[in-house]
């Protein structure tokens, strides 16, 4: 999947962490924390599949990363007893490379496709006839000799991820027979995952330490998850291996990981926006510059929790400091900041959202 924070966050995991994440993933929808709504769609759309004795029809799982996307697909083929093939957009460049990938399914397979907005738009139109009549034409030759030879596709499940469901196609989009879309997970829901990541990892956690780590994961199981393993080193190596909360705070600032779940180069952006441009407004490229990193990765992985948190808003002119960022950073905010991230208006009386 990896999109931009996916990139980022996987370029600075250990295989071994990236090991253990597999080791953590749930096995079923039974042991699959949070997501109520649509754990509950999942089961009814695959149960009747079941009792039907066909396959269920193609599912888009859409959402932000890092909420279990991948494990749901995992989820999905080993409820319907089904092999999982996985594959991503970014990897289907040509129609001829989803052309081998669909004439090896047999029967009933899932076929997982991370991050399919990002799909070539060749392979998208073969797409659409596999997943509508299960048969896919391959061109033979070039030019006015060229030749469309049909081939019969064995009956299957197309999985799909996206963290833009926007940037999907209509078509594509409209042959999905259900869309799922994956929230936030609330501190309690994160405890929970914790507490079940603690038990298989065998880490000694104390429930207000497991809350303390569940709050500053910006309300994602994969981060909370990596964050688990780190305090469980601080833990071992400074301490006698069982983590307080007293433990995970001192981890966590080891980490750069604040009370609120800011990282290092989230208070970057923070700092910039108000130190550095009087608190905005002022532009993404900009932004980035004066932080050091690429645009893509200031938008995409710390934008989205900025604004989610209260303390970043997005305006036509550029992006605005919150009272709340000014807080956060310990300054006093000026008398025309605005307090709100919605319903509210800029210093020049423009509407944002």
């Amino acid at each position: 999947m990896t999109d931009a924070s996916d990139d980022y966050l996987t370029a600075n995991a250990v295989p071994a962490d990236r090991e253990l994440d597999a080791s953590l993933r749930p096995g079923s929808l039974g042991d699959f924390i949070g997501q109520p709504k649509v754990r509950e769609q999942l089961e009814l759309v695959l149960h009747a599949a079941r009792a039907r004795g066909r396959t269920p029809d193609h599912i888009l799982l859409s959402g932000p990363p890092g909420l279990g996307k991948t494990s749901l697909a995992m989820i999905i083929a080993g409820e319907m007893g089904a092999a999982l093939r996985v594959t991503s957009g970014p990897a289907l460049e040509r129609a001829g490379d989803l052309a081998a990938m669909l004439s090896n399914l047999v029967e009933g397979d899932v076929l997982f496709i991370d991050e399919i907005h990002r799909i070539a738009r060749p392979a998208e139109e073969m797409l659409y006839l596999a997943m509508e009549d299960f048969r896919v034409d391959v061109v033979v030759g070039k030019g006015p000799g060229a030749t469309s030879i049909p081939l019969e596709v064995a009956p299957f499940t197309l999985v799909g991820a996206t963290t833009r469901s926007g940037a999907l196609t209509g078509p594509l989009r409209d042959r999905f027979g259900f869309t799922a879309h994956m929230e936030f997970y609330e501190p309690g829901e994160l405890v929970h995952v914790l507490q079940r990541s603690a038990k298989i990892l065998d880490i000694d956690i104390a429930p207000e330490a497991a809350e303390e780590v569940a709050g500053r994961s910006r309300g994602t199981p994969r981060i909370a998850n990596r964050l688990l393993r780190r305090v469980r080193d601080y833990a071992e190596v400074r301490g006698d291996g069982r983590v307080d909360v007293q433990e995970a705070q001192a981890a966590l600032a080891v980490y750069d990981v604040d009370e609120l779940g800011l990282d290092r180069l989230d208070r970057a952006v923070l700092g910039a926006l108000v130190r550095g441009f009087g608190g905005g407004p002022v532009g993404v490229s900009t932004l980035a510059v004066a932080v050091g990193e690429e645009a893509a990765t200031v938008e995409e992985v710390c934008e989205p929790f900025l604004v989610r948190a209260g303390m970043i808003a997005r305006t036509p002119r550029g992006r605005i400091a919150t009272a709340s960022a000014w807080q956060h950073l310990g300054l006093q905010p000026p008398a025309d900041a605005i307090t709100q991230v919605h319903g509210v208006r800029t210093r020049d009386d423009t509407l944002f959202d």
